[in-house]
């Protein structure tokens, strides 16, 4: 099987190299894939070797990823070769997982808005923390792909208003297609800008959705008393500045780290929900209309490449969002050279 997978061989440097897909285990399936996301926070962040990631190299990045099952283990029924299927699995044109591990891609959704699934339920899990309410007000800072997800399932979840942060205008203009009802710019008045919006000392529920250490300062000074503030966002080094007895112990704030690591392994509960639950759902959301994700595609690329892409994710290019890569098709002029 002439397999290819995306490799980091060491920070900064990155390829795409053969390799030999293995036969899968007993509860395994192999995939091959149609299209696959790059994640470009945390992508991004163990490309470079940012602070807190500590990662291993060679690495092998990836964790959304659309295809068909071409192969079973052998505990695993025949009927499902054919299936189109979501999996967290590397960038890669063949992918050997768990059959436990994959979510069935509803028929009507296309590849490329399916690959947006796992950001969704990274985005959710942390939204889900929160426990908002009917009419609570909420505030979303960072306009990222995570970011405007949180702010549409904030929406959803009956937030108003919601408002988006963000230190962009056109990123700001994004927030606003997707749902936002006021997005505002990060400056010197915004501290009274989100008051007035929301009618009071501040937001009832903060996600921190940049990923940058110094936006939590100003998540915990943008809640209201008794507010929640959801650390979405995985931050890249050590946070300066915060007065707890101000910002956190006098307003009596609960704040929440919502990593995606922090899930149940094997059954959802109340705020707590699995990650297999979580895709599922966010497939669903997708293909009833309900999220959207288009707007959000900001590049495609064909896997071969791929180079290309994380030179321009390197560089933290504000226009980068989806970044989709096609896994079924090659540039005949890159695959020559």
């Amino acid at each position: 099987m002439n397999s290819f997978r995306v490799v980091v061989q060491e920070p900064g440097v990155v390829t795409v190299e053969g390799f030999e897909s293995p036969a899968p285990d007993p509860n395994q399936v192999v995939i091959q894939t149609r299209a696959s996301l790059i994640s470009p926070g945390t992508e991004r962040a163990f490309f470079l070797a940012l602070p807190n990631t500590n990662a291993a190299y060679p690495l092998y990045p990836g964790y959304s990823t659309i295809g068909d099952v071409v192969a079973v283990g052998e505990d695993v029924d025949s009927m499902y070769i054919g299936a189109r299927v979501a999996s967290g699995g590397p960038h890669a044109s063949h992918i050997v997982m768990d059959a436990s591990k994959c979510v069935h891609v509803p028929d009507e959704l296309d590849d490329e808005i399916a690959t947006f699934f796992n950001l969704i339920a990274i985005a959710m899990q942390g939204v889900r923390k929160t426990r908002i309410e009917l009419g609570e007000s909420a505030v979303v800072i960072g306009m990222g792909p995570i970011g405007l997800f949180a702010l549409q399932l904030a929406r959803a979840n009956g937030a108003l208003p919601v408002i988006a942060i963000d230190m962009d205008e056109n990123r700001l203009a994004l927030a606003r297609e997707v749902g936002a009802d006021a997005a505002l710019l990060n400056g010197d008045s915004l501290l009274d800008e989100v008051r007035q919006l929301c009618g009071g000392d501040g937001a009832h529920v903060v996600i921190e959705a940049t990923g940058a250490s110094s936006a939590i300062p100003l998540a915990l000074q943008l809640a209201a008393p008794r507010g929640r503030v959801s650390l979405l966002g995985s931050a890249r080094g050590v946070t300066d500045g915060i007065n707890f007895y101000r910002d956190v112990h006098r307003k009596g704030l609960s704040i929440i780290g919502a990593h995606e690591i922090t899930r149940p392994r094997f059954e959802s509960l109340p705020g707590w929900w699995t990650q297999y639950d979580e895709q599922r759902v966010a497939l669903q959301l997708l293909a009833a209309g309900r999220l959207t994700a288009q707007p959000l595609i900001s590049h495609r690329f064909v896997w071969n490449e791929f180079p290309q892409a994380y030179e321009l994710l390197a560089g933290w290019d504000k226009s980068v969002l989806g970044m989709v890569i096609d896994w079924l098709h090659a540039d005949n002029q890159t695959a020559a050279d």
